[in-house]
């Protein structure tokens, strides 16, 4: 479904992405790991076209991207849903609203389909009659299942999650991952999550992608990436390991 060929990306002449060979299937959960500053963010917003390459190709289906134009990429994203790290809600607007916003910029639809949608994907999420709610009135975990609601409104054929453990406790980040693995299910979409959390990306992902230094070191299923031989990869996961035992 996407696709990168040899994708290079320099910021002020440094390399933050190199020689990046990438295929992304259907209907697959791909989760992109690597430690701060690795590049995985930088791919991610190459992904939903924030930023071009400095060189090589992406492909959605048949279109190369790489190159097209920001209306034309205006309309790729109506295929595109995102959760942003931090939910990032309309603070005015309601958990309706915030959910009936793409609808409404972006579709004809009349009021009484956009409220049908609303609450058929706060019901998907886990959260009904929270409509007339503020976003300061919700707990971090329920910011995420609204900014996912929001996200899946237009039906979209990919989902982009960016760190949506972060700034959660363990139990709540267990149930972000069950709810972004019956979400892939329910719907038939492709997911992509860029995190560090190496425990969630092994119960989320069919297969992880690990970005080191700008260079993609590994993309492997999940069993096949636990037993890596690499060093970096293991590196990072004696890392992870450590900084986890520290916490206790």
């Amino acid at each position: 479904m996407i696709k990168l060929v040899d994708v290079n990306k320099e910021f002020s002449g440094k390399a933050a992405l190199k020689h990046i060979h990438m295929e992304i299937r259907r209907g697959e959960t791909l989760a992109i790991i690597g430690g701060s500053g690795s590049g995985k963010s930088t791919l991610l917003r190459l992904l939903i076209g924030l930023i071009r390459p400095t060189s090589g190709e992406i492909w959605f289906d048949e279109q190369e991207v790489s190159r097209i134009s920001e209306k034309e990429w205006d309309k790729l994203r109506l295929s595109m849903g995102m959760v942003f790290q931090y939910s990032a809600l309309f603070d005015s607007m309601t958990v309706g609203e915030n959910v009936a916003f793409g609808l409404r910029e972006h579709t004809d639809y009349e009021e009484g389909k956009i409220q049908s949608i609303v609450r058929e994907k706060l019901h998907l999420v886990g959260l009904d009659d929270v409509e007339e709610m503020m976003p300061n009135e919700l707990s971090g975990g329920m910011k995420k299942r609204v900014s996912l609601a929001r996200a899946i409104a237009i039906n979209p054929r990919v989902i982009f999650y960016d760190e949506p453990s972060s700034g959660l406790d363990p139990i709540m980040t267990t149930k972000i991952d069950e709810l972004i693995v019956n979400t892939q299910k329910a719907l038939d979409v492709t997911s992509v999550v860029v995190t560090h959390d190496m425990a969630s990306a092994c119960r989320i992902a069919d297969r992880i992608a690990m970005i080191y230094e700008g260079e993609l070191i590994a993309l492997e299923p999940v069993e096949r990436f636990r037993e890596s031989e690499d060093p970096r990869v293991q590196a990072f996961f004696h890392t992870l390991q450590t900084m986890k035992e520290a916490g206790r």
